[in-house]
């Protein structure tokens, strides 16, 4: 009995711990393209004032909305 109750402890604590681990290689991943759209985000806007193809306030709110797509991905990861 007591073999058993400690076979049934160690399967769960694998489970859990497997658990963790994509939890932790999700939320990575969802860091990483958060960081990346930073990134590309900041170098575009950058580009746009630049090549002065829009206004300042233009070129704001493409990076606002760079960003706020980026946070979406990053959500469809992790969740």
């Amino acid at each position: 009995m007591g073999v058993m109750a400690g076979i049934f402890m160690f399967s769960t604590l694998s489970i859990n711990n497997a658990y963790a681990t994509e939890q932790g290689q999700q939320r990575r991943q969802a860091r990483d393209v958060r960081q990346d759209t930073r990134q590309d985000s900041r170098h575009d806007k950058r580009e746009c004032v630049v090549n002065d193809n829009k206004s300042n306030s233009d070129c704001r709110q493409d990076k606002r909305q760079s960003k706020q797509d980026g946070r979406e991905e990053a959500r469809d990861i992790k969740y």
